[in-house]
Formats: C-alpha cells, structure tokens, sequence
C-alpha cells in the first residue's frame, strides 16, 4: 500500500531555536535533513511526506520551502507565520509564491492561555488563509479540544485538520474526556485527524500496541476513513519508536479494512486536503 507521510519534521540542531528539546530528550539532539528520512520513506513505501513546522520563525518556513524545492519527494510544507501580525497579507502573498507552501501552523499547545485561538486577532489571520488555498494544522493537547470546536466554528472556509488525534493521556491510560470532546468535535465539524504523534503520549519505553487500540477505535469511529491521515512524526516520534515501528502500528491496525479504505487513510486524503494532485496513486 503505497503512502504519504502526512506530518515529519526537518531541523538543523540549536539549543536556542529548540529549547523545547529536554535533556531526556538527547536523542533528537542533532540535524535531521532530508537525507536522514529518504531510506525510511522508501523502506516503508511512502512516495513522500508533508513537512511541518517546528519552531515559530519565518526562517524556518522559508528554510522549509527551500528544501522542499530540492527534493521532489517532499510534496508540501506547512509552515508558520504569524498570523496576528499586521502585515500577514503582505507575508502571505511572498510566502504563496512557493507551490510547495500547502497550510500553516501554530504552537498553540505552547501558549499559556488555553483559550489563545480564540483571540479575534487570531482568528482572523485564520480565516486570511482561505483566500491563498491555505490549510491550518491545529496543534493542542486534549484540554483544548471543547476550545477548539469553538475556533472551529468561526474558521468556516479553512480546512482544519487536528495533529495527533488532539495528543491523549495514552500514558496514563486516560480515555475520558479526551473521547467524548473529540468525538463532539468530529461531529460537530467537517475537521479532519491525523493519526500521529500516539507513541510519544504513551510511556516511551514500556508501551504496547493494545495500549494505543482505544484511541485508535475512537477517531476511526468519529471521523470515518476520509477523514483522517497518517503522520510518522519523525524524528520525534524517536522518543519512543523507529520509524518503522510508527508505520507497523497503522499496517496493522488497519489491515482488515478494505483496500479503498485504506488508500483513503494511507494516500488519498493526505492529497485532498492538502492538494497534492500531482502525486498519483
């Protein structure tokens, strides 16, 4: 089953840039360049992946984009800008010179007011992306998620898609109400999910498969199979797996379903929402 690795990320190591990067965290302390993904994208039969931002600068972004026209198998980027800045217009209309710019990101998990997205500011620079084709990737931690289906409602022309099934206490075994709120929200909301970023909130070194099996069921129920897509999110994911260990949970967990269904989750909507139409199955 061929794939898109929806959500990895590239860096070029600075203890400054990436203070988020703990000393428990030394493994991910070193560049990770498109030459270090290339094997695993081939060993794991992905055509190619989306590259998401990682720290808040347009450096970063423009670093991205630049990349991203290097090397053919990096099929779009999500990047960061800021989105309550006054001249995010003129930002925008450099940035989209670049095909390859596909939707962008904020650290709002970040942010110390949980009810940051909902800044009139905020969402406005949202709902600017809509006139550039733009997508925006909602990153939070489960506590956001009742917040969030409020956002939603007001970002109507803007696809969404949720990063990392909206990150449950996979730890701690914690299912509520983590379920109920992102249930609520699928619902409630044309939204999409990607299935990602599970084995980092489960305890690095002592998770099983079952572990994750209740969150996995629970977005499949919610958003269905044209909803949601696959992220390795590599190299982060090395907290607590291989890349191929990301890739193995999703084989498996989705290897009864029909072939249509998963080249939905596998491909297919990782293309649609953010128009990668070039890439053919």
């Amino acid at each position: 089953m061929r794939k898109i690795d929806a959500h990895q990320h590239f860096w070029q190591y600075s203890p400054r840039t990436h203070g988020w990067i703990s000393d428990d965290m030394a493994v991910l302390k070193r560049d990770f360049l498109p030459d270090d993904l290339t094997p695993f994208l081939e060993a794991n039969n992905c055509v190619g992946c989306v590259a998401v931002q990682a720290s808040q600068t347009l450096a970063e972004t423009n670093w991205l984009l630049s990349l991203a026209a290097q090397n053919d198998f990096i099929l779009g980027v999500v990047g960061w800008v800021d989105l309550q800045d006054s001249q995010l217009i003129d930002t925008l209309e450099n940035l989209t010179n670049y095909r390859k710019l596909k939707g962008v990101r904020h650290l709002i998990q970040d942010e110390p007011d949980d009810r940051f997205m909902l800044q009139t500011e905020f969402i406005r620079g949202v709902n600017h992306l809509a006139k550039y084709e733009l997508t925006y990737d909602l990153l939070v931690f489960d506590k956001h998620l009742p917040v969030a289906l409020s956002f939603i409602e007001q970002i109507s022309e803007v696809p969404i898609v949720i990063d990392h099934i909206a990150k449950p206490k996979i730890g701690k075994k914690e299912l509520q109400p983590w379920k109920q709120n992102i249930t609520e929200l699928a619902q409630n909301s044309s939204a999409y999910c990607k299935v990602s970023g599970m084995v980092t909130e489960a305890n690095w070194h002592n998770w099983k498969y079952d572990n994750l099996l209740p969150y996995l069921d629970t977005v499949v129920e919610a958003f269905g199979t044209s909803r949601l897509m696959i992220g390795s999110d590599w190299p982060v994911c090395l907290l607590s797996s291989e890349y191929a260990g990301v890739i193995e949970i999703v084989e498996r967990y989705f290897s009864s379903f029909s072939e249509e269904e998963q080249r939905q989750i596998f491909f297919q909507n990782a293309v649609d929402f953010y128009r990668l139409s070039e890439i053919k199955y």
